[in-house]
């Protein structure tokens, strides 16, 4: 098993033995008191830190300019094979010649 499995199943593990040892009721203050059982709030905010983790560490997509390039129809390619924008100027392309 890969060390991602593994650290999964001993943070399940260790959730669900606290959440379980944690069901009697408190008083929580939301907008006024209320009587809810630890085990709500705890599952609430292990939830609610699993969410934000996830969405922090997930990786950003990068555009990729290569692709970009590859859909422009304005493009030709040089005897070298070397793809070039068409917007260059005619004396451009003799200079890079």
């Amino acid at each position: 098993m890969s060390f991602k499995t593994i650290f999964i199943i001993i943070v399940s593990v260790l959730v669900t033995v606290i959440l379980m040892n944690n069901t009697d009721e408190i008083q929580f203050w939301i907008f006024g008191n209320a009587k809810i059982p630890k085990l709500a709030v705890l599952g609430f905010m292990f939830g609610l830190g699993s969410i934000v983790g996830y969405l922090a560490g997930r990786p950003r997509k990068k555009p990729n300019r290569h692709e970009d390039l590859e859909d422009n129809e304005d493009e030709f390619t040089n005897p070298n094979g070397n793809k070039e924008s068409s917007r260059l100027s005619d004396e451009d392309r003799e200079y890079i010649k």
